[in-house]
């Protein structure tokens, strides 16, 4: 059986990991809630966003502690740019000694939004084409057409670097008027980082800069440093109640 780890905040991995299920079989698992080595999987599937030019910190911690006799196979998705993270998770994955086999990126919808808006007929426009994206590379993978990324200029210690700065973002949101203390981003923030204390949404230091909390608040009473912007995403092609969710 394949075992099939995703990390995702809107959805657009989870879709991804949804598709990879279709076509081979498996679990799929929330990375956030995982604590094994992926040794009861016959081969092991990671779906991840690029952040920073590198990867989630959940994926991050994960890689070590995987099995390094299992075939491992990555399929990372981006809104921007690549920016060297395929090589980059790459090497990481190789310098831990695993069993990686490829590495293949897609282009999703932008979801990290929180000063710019994306023009929704571009969104419609990349979420149409990513089925075609994906369904190639799912093909390729059976057809054991593996891709490896060529050397890049990519710096790890820049990518660290951004990564130690993710919980600026957390610090940086606050809810506005609209705000009913439905507690939805409480329960949902991988890491804890949002409670509800007299009365009030408070926002920790440990924010991982998924935007799970920004993006899926029913009212979008969440505000990024007092930007007065609307758009929101979550993947439309997804149930939004299963992200963050095993299945087996």
């Amino acid at each position: 059986m394949n075992g099939i780890f995703y990390f995702s905040s809107t959805g657009n991995s989870l879709y991804i990991a949804q598709k990879v299920k279709e076509k081979f079989g498996g679990e799929i698992i929330y990375i956030p809630k995982y604590h094994g080595n992926g040794s009861e999987y016959e081969k092991l599937f990671i779906v991840t966003p690029i952040y920073s030019y590198g990867m989630p910190t959940f994926v991050y911690d994960l890689l070590p502690k995987l099995d390094k006799e299992r075939p491992l196979f990555v399929i990372q998705n981006y809104g921007g740019m690549v920016g060297g993270a395929d090589y980059l998770l790459y090497t990481y994955a190789k310098k831990h000694g695993l069993n990686i086999k490829s590495v293949f990126t897609i282009k999703m919808p932008e979801n990290f939004t929180l000063t710019f808006s994306v023009p929704r007929f571009y969104l419609k426009s990349t979420l149409k084409k990513s089925d075609g994206n994906i369904a190639s590379v799912l093909n390729q993978i059976e057809l054991g057409k593996f891709k490896l990324p060529k050397k890049k200029k990519t710096k790890e210690e820049k990518y660290l670097k951004n990564k130690s700065n993710w919980h600026i973002i957390g610090e940086r949101f606050h809810t506005n008027e609209n705000c009913v203390k439905c507690q939805k981003c409480v329960s949902l923030c991988p890491v804890g980082n949002i409670s509800l204390k007299d009365g009030k949404i408070v926002f920790g230091d440990k924010c991982v800069a998924c935007l799970g909390c920004y993006h899926r608040c029913p009212k979008k009473a969440i505000v990024y440093l007092n930007k007065k912007k609307k758009s929101r995403y979550i993947n439309p092609k997804i149930n939004e109640n299963d992200i963050g969710k095993d299945n087996k």
